[in-house]
């Protein structure tokens, strides 16, 4: 029969290719200014979830919250292997801090009725790792944190070997439950196949954007959207009223998160002395060493 599975991921910032235009005056991330990435540890989410469905059977929707520019990490989910991927996209989510996405995120899985949920430990534009912790307490599903391994999955529970920073633990819960993921596992290249596929899946928001730079009407949108589900190229997407949110959760309103202040870090070379590589520049580098009792 399988497991019902869902893998929430996230496209982020390459936080490894900072410039000076990553932060906007207000303290926000200045996301146009910086080339956009699948978050790695969700990758490693993915492959969990791809492994126990080639384990055990089932199916995997992958879900992702965000403008429709976010769908690049569905295809990217669609070439390594999903069955399913849906964008879920709202203007009234806008500025939701981790406790409206949990919200968000965990109504999404409600709605996907879910067995297993895999999250990747945390977002690297962030580094909280609260949102899965807290999609667990709002589904009222089992939480397994930081796994190394599953284990076993079987009888209704699944185990897992988890991190403990010194060393590790193995832990067995109950399903439906919620485990977030290390980058314990080497995720799965495209499927060459699938990617020539998938390349042509588009959400609805993509098509109204490329329809309307070339000046056409809603018919030709709903046109290209009948065209897409009938070779089943279609990139769902879901808003807050179908997912029956309470609007009250979500963006600013649901969002106790406040910045209280915005610091720039500008790091500053110190004093530095250059030695050549002879004999002579070593013996003082040895020696200084010696004298400030870095060695000796």
């Amino acid at each position: 029969m399988g497991f019902n599975i869902v893998v929430c991921v996230k496209q982020v910032p390459d936080t490894k290719r900072i410039t000076g235009d990553a932060m906007k005056e207000d303290g926000t991330v200045n996301r146009a200014a910086l080339p956009a990435i699948f978050n790695p540890e969700d990758l490693n989410a993915l492959e969990e979830a791809l492994a126990v469905r080639d384990a055990h059977g089932g199916t995997i929707t992958v879900i992702t919250m965000g403008p429709p520019n976010a769908c690049e990490v569905l295809r990217d989910s669609y070439y390594r292997g999903a069955d399913r991927c849906i964008l879920v996209t709202d203007r009234r989510a806008a500025a939701s801090d981790t406790l409206a996405t949990s919200y968000i995120l965990s109504c999404a899985a409600k709605k996907l009725n879910a067995d297993l949920v895999f999250c990747g430990r945390q977002a690297i534009d962030g580094d909280t790792a609260q949102v899965g912790p807290q999609m667990a307490e709002k589904l009222g599903f089992s939480l397994v944190t930081y796994l190394e391994e599953l284990i076993d999955l079987a009888d209704g529970t699944v185990r897992v070997r988890r991190n403990v920073g010194n060393g590790w633990e193995d832990v067995t819960a109950k399903l439906p439950a919620l485990v977030t993921v290390l980058d314990a596992n080497t995720p799965r290249p495209y499927a060459a196949r699938r990617q020539m596929k998938y390349k042509n899946a588009h959400s609805e928001g993509e098509i109204v954007a490329r329809v309307k730079k070339a000046g056409a009407d809603e018919a030709e949108v709903a046109k290209q959207v009948d065209a897409l589900k009938a070779k089943g190229l279609f990139i769902e997407s879901w808003d807050l009223d179908e997912l029956e949110a309470d609007l009250q959760w979500v963006g600013m309103a649901g969002s106790p998160t406040k910045v209280h202040r915005i610091q720039s870090v500008v790091l500053a070379g110190g004093e530095y002395h250059e030695f050549q590589p002879n004999d002579e520049d070593i013996a003082e580098l040895v020696g200084n060493l010696i004298e400030d009792h870095t060695i000796g």
